[in-house]
This record gives C-alpha cells, sequence and structure tokens, in this order.
C-alpha cells in the first residue's frame, strides 16, 4: 500500500481512503453489513487505514456501522474521520451535543480527522456565528480531536477565505479530472500546496461516472494499457499531485474494492504521455456530458418526490453513450420520482454543492426523455 508521510501531522494515512458514503444496499435500501464488513475488513487487512464516515451518509447509520467493525482493531491502526453537519446546529449547544453523539456513535474516544462538512459561503457564516472552531480547538486540545479541517463545496474565492482564516491542519475538496474548474478546483489545490496544508480529495472518479466513459474514450485508454483499469486512471491522476495526502473511493463492491487496492498496491504517478491522454479525454467527455451531477445525494429529499440525482444520470448517459432508447426506458421507470413532477420550488439548488440549475436542467431532462412515456 502506499502510504503519504504528512510531516506536519506526524501522520502517515494510505494514499487510499475507504469513503463510507456508498456501502451496498440490501433489499430494504439499508447498508448490506454483511457485505460492508468484508469490504472494510479486506480494505483495512491490504493497508488501507483512512476511514471516512460523516454523521448524515446512509441515513445516519454508516457511523455507527464503521464504529462496529474498526473496534475488531487496535486503534492506533486506523485513521478515523468524520465530520461536523453544521447545518443541523442552531446553538453553541447543539455543537456540542452532535460531537459528543459522533463520538457515542463511532464508539471511540477521540476522531483522528475531524472536519466541519460541506462548507460554503453560508455554513461558513454560521461556523463563525456559532463559535465553532473555539470549540473544537478545545476538543483537540482535550485529545477528543487529533487533526482539525473542513470539507468544501462552493467557489475559489470562499475557498480562499476559509483557508486563509484559521491555521487549518488539513482540508478537503472534490477534485477529479474534469472538474478542475469547479468549486476550489486546481486554483484551490496549488493554494493548499503554497500554503503547505494537506490535501484530503473526495470524488475523484467523480460519482463513478469517470468509470463509465463512451466506449471510444475507453478503447484510448485500453489501448495504451490493457492492464490498468479505467478507475485507475482517474485514482492516479489525482495520487499523482504532490499535496494530495489521501484519495477518497468510495467503494459499493468487493470488486471496487479489489481494483482499488490492485492501484495502489502498484502505485506509480502518471507519466507526461499519460497525462496528455487523460486531459484529451477530459476535453472530450466535457463536450458531451449535460451537466456535473456528482449523485452526492445533497440536493435529496425533494418535498416532490422526484429524485434528482437519477434523473440527471439517465440524462448524462444518454448524452454520454448515446442511448437515447435506453435513458428513455429508466426515465420512463422512474414514474413519479421522473422530472415531470418538479414543482419548481429551488429547494434542491440551494443545497446542490455543483450549484447546478436544477429547475432548468429538470425541465431538460422532461423534454429529451419523456418520448417513450408518451409513445408508449
Amino acid at each position: 500500500m502506499e502510504y503519504k508521510h504528512i510531516k506536519t501531522l506526524t501522520a502517515k494515512p494510505s494514499l487510499l481512503g475507504f469513503g463510507c458514503m456508498r456501502f451496498p444496499l440490501n433489499e430494504n435500501n439499508e447498508i448490506d453489513e454483511e457485505i460492508a464488513e468484508q469490504m472494510l475488513d479486506k480494505a483495512i487487512n491490504e493497508g488501507v487505514n483512512y476511514i471516512d464516515t460523516a454523521y448524515p451518509y446512509h441515513n445516519g447509520t454508516s457511523e455507527p456501522f464503521v464504529g462496529k467493525v474498526i473496534k475488531k482493531y487496535p486503534r492506533n491502526q486506523i485513521y478515523l474521520a468524520s465530520k461536523l453537519p453544521i447545518w443541523l446546529a442552531k446553538t453553541k449547544e447543539d455543537v456540542k451535543a452532535l460531537f459528543e453523539e459522533q463520538l457515542n456513535r463511532l464508539q471511540v474516544d477521540y476522531i483522528d480527522f475531524y472536519l466541519i462538512h460541506a462548507l460554503d459561503k453560508e455554513k461558513w457564516q454560521k461556523t463563525l456565528e456559532l463559535e465553532v472552531i473555539p470549540f473544537l480547538t478545545e476538543m483537540k486540545q482535550a485529545g477528543k480531536i487529533r487533526y482539525l479541517g473542513f470539507s468544501f463545496h462552493d467557489d475559489y474565492e470562499v475557498f480562499h477565505n476559509i483557508l486563509l482564516y484559521h491555521d487549518w491542519d488539513f482540508c478537503q475538496i472534490q477534485l477529479n479530472y474534469m472538474d478542475t474548474q469547479i468549486q476550489a478546483g486546481m486554483k484551490g489545490y496549488q493554494l493548499t500546496k503554497k500554503l503547505d496544508i494537506p490535501l484530503i480529495v473526495m470524488e475523484p472518479i467523480k460519482g463513478g461516472r469517470l468509470v463509465d466513459l463512451p466506449v471510444d474514450l475507453k478503447e484510448r485508454l485500453i489501448d495504451y494499457e490493457p492492464s490498468y483499469s479505467i478507475a485507475s486512471w482517474a485514482l492516479r491522476w489525482v495520487a499523482s499531485l504532490p499535496n494530495v495526502k489521501v484519495v477518497l473511493s468510495g467503494m459499493s463492491s468487493m470488486k471496487q474494492v479489489l481494483d482499488n487496492l490492485e492501484t495502489f498496491h502498484r502505485f506509480t504517478p502518471l507519466n507526461e504521455k499519460e497525462r496528455q491522454l487523460i486531459d484529451e479525454t477530459a476535453q472530450a467527455l466535457h463536450a458531451r456530458v449535460k451537466n456535473g451531477c456528482t449523485g452526492c445525494g445533497y440536493c435529496m429529499p425533494c418535498p416532490f418526490g422526484v429524485d434528482i440525482p437519477a434523473n440527471f444520470r439517465i440524462w448524462n448517459e444518454a448524452a454520454v453513450f448515446e442511448h437515447q432508447e435506453t435513458a428513455e426506458k429508466q426515465y420512463a421507470a422512474l414514474s413519479s420520482k421522473a422530472a415531470q413532477y418538479c414543482q419548481k420550488c429551488g429547494k434542491c439548488e440551494a443545497a446542490c454543492p455543483q450549484h447546478i440549475a436544477v429547475r432548468d436542467d429538470l425541465d431538460s431532462v422532461k423534454k429529451e426523455l419523456s418520448s417513450f412515456v408518451v409513445n408508449h
């Protein structure tokens, strides 16, 4: 396993981090704990030591599940990461109560990497108003937090202001070879490098989208090196950046765990020719994809029952793969969750980390994919 020695933190996390947001589900749409535990065990036993969860993941069940699994291992073997859901706090007392609840859910005395979750301009103001940083600094001094950081979903200017406000131990941003100009982007990466603030990266495969490439683009990568998986290209692009210390992968099957382990067991940074090939792939994809939805689910639940990520996934895949009839059938199968039931309330747009014009795009989905509903 490849490890990154973070000198400023005296920490040595695995370059591959296990993101606990996309565990496999059972027939009740709950975490399939048997399979998910096998996945975590395999990753940990193969050297993955950075486990990332959060309060809202899997409707609040990810933290308790992760806590149960990691109790099998020596506490100092795992770097446990979790996040404060600042949007749930209305008072300083709420912040304290949420933090203590997380320690109880995880069944731990301390959290290694603790983040203020999904900061944007509004959440940052709330963080300041509730004096969250002084409280978390106290928790750090008390030994309940080892390293303090934040995860981020907003524009670069907001990122710049937050990063310079406090002496952060680390931070976490979304970054992949398609999203270099979105949110903090590569400009944000360069700032973390300049300030020597260790960086954790989420969405390196863009919610799985960079695995499901168009056939012609897949073939170009396979022709270059048949032994490389398509996912490995996206992971290696991020992991090749010197200031990236952990690349989070939200693994949802044992197959994905094994593939990612293979990538980081024999990790080699991209060479110049490989970087050029990925740049060309990104350019081709940008010309085809309709919008930048990653399927993160922050827009959900919709008050009117629309499954927004599912609608956009079908729409984008139709554009990328040019499988119109398949997409129309998938859209029809959404039934009452289809885009046509959007009432344009705007709640989704206020929550979207990608700042997607959700209402306009849902209208386009309806227009472009509803012919199967009408004609069949």
